[in-house]
């Protein structure tokens, strides 16, 4: 009987170690900046970014596709301004299977709702940025729209000839 205490509490702190493996180990707040393989170490988050940007856009297409997926898990992972910023990138990108420009806006969204943050003026130079892209795209297809009807213009008026 004397052993009976003792037992318990070594029953008890084999039941919360227990239980510790059960809970998920807590995210760090901000996940690690970006640093380029053999490059210099970025000061700051946001020039961590600016780095990743320049790193990305020299990316062949199989490489840039495998940036992606690692970019949207982990924005999936952990949806830190961050994540949404480095994200948005890949997603601004043109000429990309996974250009999404409005998705990219939407990612940004938060950032740009909260409006102090370290990332925002980040965000809001890469917000400004796929607007006047978006922007650029509209008047494109207008103008191709207007070229389309010019080429049938003139098909009509070479068959009128004939």
């Amino acid at each position: 009987m004397r052993f009976l205490p003792a037992v318990i509490c070594i029953g008890c702190a084999a039941l919360a170690a227990g239980c510790e493996l059960l809970v998920p180990a807590k995210e760090p707040l901000e996940p690690a900046p970006w640093v380029q393989p053999g490059g210099p170490q970025p000061a700051t988050d946001v020039e961590s970014l600016v780095l990743y940007f320049a790193y990305i856009r020299r990316l062949t297409a199989t490489d840039l596709n495998r940036e992606y997926d690692v970019a949207r898990q982990a924005y999936n992972r952990g949806r830190h301004d961050y994540n949404r910023v480095r994200f948005a990138m890949l997603l601004s990108l043109p000429n990309t299977p996974f250009n999404d420009d409005g998705r990219s806006l939407d990612v940004l969204e938060p950032i740009m709702r909260n409006g102090d943050g370290r990332f925002y003026p980040l965000a809001q130079m890469l917000s400004s940025q796929i607007q006047e892209q978006k922007r650029l795209n509209a008047s494109v297809q207008g103008l191709q729209q207007k070229l389309d009807a010019l080429k049938s213009l003139e098909r009509s008026i070479i068959e009128r000839s004939r």
